[in-house]
């Protein structure tokens, strides 16, 4: 009778738990009792092989049936159990490259994917509401011509990493386990070019000034991004290239300020036209103008709202409003004239002309008044 571990009680994991439950379990327990982090441990050495053997099994859905039916005694007695040389890699690889950082960027070759660009652009207010098309120009690396990126000179070839055999990674036994690895002499590439091309050195790419043509939609706000595929950096030695990226920002308006889709507009009036009513003409963003009417007795900072006046929003058929703010301009360097008939007007007046005025001193010379009594 076998006296090993229920494989799921050593994976600390349910009968029913499926495969992302037995990785991450896996993982974890991997993490915790791996010898290079209990070194001199033999317990560790022991309960890090009764981890792998369980996930070996359990992972394979064959393997875990003929476990669920017949226990440890399905790979006992020539049964084909999982081992722990060829089975402690193919299960450990699985999780081997999240542990330790170990992520191969480089594809059989060399080739590797060119980086992302950033490109910043200052566009106006009345250019985010009408879109436009512009062009820019950046540096950027692409393709070599002399070698079509292999970056190996015009005539030869690559040849196969002597160490690595092409593969890129090589294998390194360690007590009672393999660890895998990027190939120090070819750095994971598989290939070595003994004859680098003159025009960029090996590398399969060169710096040229690229004109490209940027469409910007309407209702971009700021901080807007516009990715354009494959037009970042070429990829090394022939590896597909990198995106650009457009981030937009919106230069200061001389009269607008936006908030999402709607544009917000102050504009000074007189102390008359506020008392007496009126109406002015303001600009719109679509290089229009729109006539606002003041009624009599509007008071600073009171808001009109035209609809439909504002930005359009960003795909979509839909356009915010544009709000005037009005702020009631006090008179300054008043002639004598001026002065006299302010003071007329001021005698003249009553609690009715002015009656937020006339009800806020009220309530001062109540308070004052209840005071003076205790």
């Amino acid at each position: 009778m076998s006296t090993k571990r229920c494989y799921y009680e050593t994976l600390e994991v349910e009968r029913n738990a499926d495969e992302s439950k037995l990785k991450a379990s896996f993982r974890k327990l991997a993490m915790k009792w791996h010898p290079d982090k209990n070194p001199g441990d033999a317990t560790s050495e022991i309960r890090f092989k009764e981890i792998n053997e369980a996930y070996e099994v359990l992972k394979d859905g064959d393997k875990r049936a003929a476990y669920d039916r017949f226990g440890h005694a399905a790979f006992e007695q020539g049964g084909g159990g999982p081992g722990f040389g060829a089975g402690f890699a193919s299960s450990f690889s699985d999780i081997f490259e999240d542990l330790f950082g170990m992520a191969n960027q480089r594809s059989r070759g060399g080739r590797e994917r060119g980086a992302d660009l950033r490109y910043n652009m200052e566009i106006t207010l009345e250019e985010a509401f009408q879109g436009k098309t512009a062009q820019i120009e950046i540096p950027v690396s692409v393709t070599c011509e002399s070698c079509s990126g292999i970056g190996a000179k015009a005539g030869t070839k690559p040849k196969a990493c002597g160490m690595c055999g092409g593969a890129g990674r090589v294998r390194q036994a360690q007590g009672f386990f393999t660890l895998e690895r990027t190939c120090p002499g070819c750095q994971g590439r598989g290939q070595m070019i003994e004859d680098p091309c003159p025009s960029c050195s090996g590398s399969g790419r060169m710096t040229r000034e690229r004109t490209l043509s940027v469409n910007i939609p309407q209702g971009v706000e700021d901080g807007t991004r516009i990715r354009l595929a494959g037009e970042g950096e070429a990829g090394l030695r022939g590896g597909p290239a990198g995106d650009l990226y457009i981030f937009l920002s919106l230069t200061t308006h001389e009269f607008f300020q936006r908030e999402g889709a709607d544009l917000y507009c102050r504009v000074p009036i007189s102390m008359v036209t506020a008392a007496l009513g009126g109406d002015f003409e303001v600009p719109t963003i679509d290089k229009d103008k729109t006539k606002v009417k003041i009624p009599s007795g509007t008071q600073s900072g009171r808001r009109f709202r035209i609809a439909s006046k504002g930005m359009p929003v960003l795909r979509s058929r839909q356009t915010g409003d544009m709000y005037v703010q009005v702020v009631v301009e006090t008179p300054q360097n008043l002639t004598k004239k001026q002065q006299e008939l302010l003071a007329e007007f001021e005698k003249l007046s009553s609690g009715a002309t002015q009656p937020e005025a006339a009800g806020f001193f009220a309530k001062v010379k109540d308070f004052f008044g209840s005071r003076a009594s205790t």
